[in-house]
């Protein structure tokens, strides 16, 4: 299932996001859920990093949570590096955890129509297939920041 988001829509998420939890982040520099969580800290989020295999450790200041109810600060977005199976529990602890939650974020090859159903019962945004790192290179115009714009979205800093 491929779903479509327009860039309007995925600039407003994008824009109006502060806080953003992390779900299976890595330690290790060179995987994608370290990177992306670093690029998202580095522009300013405030990023919350969830794996239970690193919880108590710290990474981008913050202090790594076992599970997503270990939260206690109201989080804007939930960014999910599990695989598609994983999800559904993962949005229903979400949900759950954070009342006011906007949107449910779905790394690319990770989709749920199930559970991207629940999330938009309950008003909760929700973008599968896509990363916000390279949405945001892409919307806010840093592909441009070498002097070029090649149109190549690279997966490094």
């Amino acid at each position: 299932m491929t779903e479509s988001y327009s860039d309007a829509h995925l600039r407003d998420i994008l824009s109006r996001t502060k806080v953003i939890a992390v779900v299976g982040v890595s330690m290790n520099e060179v995987r994608p859920s370290f990177y992306v969580a670093r690029y998202l800290d580095l522009k300013g989020y405030t990023v919350i990093p969830v794996n239970p295999g690193h919880a108590g450790k710290t990474l981008f200041g913050q202090t790594v949570r076992a599970s997503l109810s270990e939260i206690e600060e109201p989080v804007d977005m939930v960014d999910v590096f599990r695989r598609s199976e994983h999800v559904p529990p993962i949005v229903d602890e979400a949900l759950d955890a954070f009342p006011n939650l906007k949107t449910i974020w779905l790394q690319i090859g990770v989709e749920s129509p199930e559970a991207a159903e629940t999330a938009r019962a309950r008003g909760v945004d929700v973008v599968m297939n896509r990363c916000p790192k390279i949405e945001y290179q892409r919307l806010f115009g840093e592909l441009r920041m070498g002097g070029f714009n090649t149109g190549v979205i690279s997966s490094k800093l």
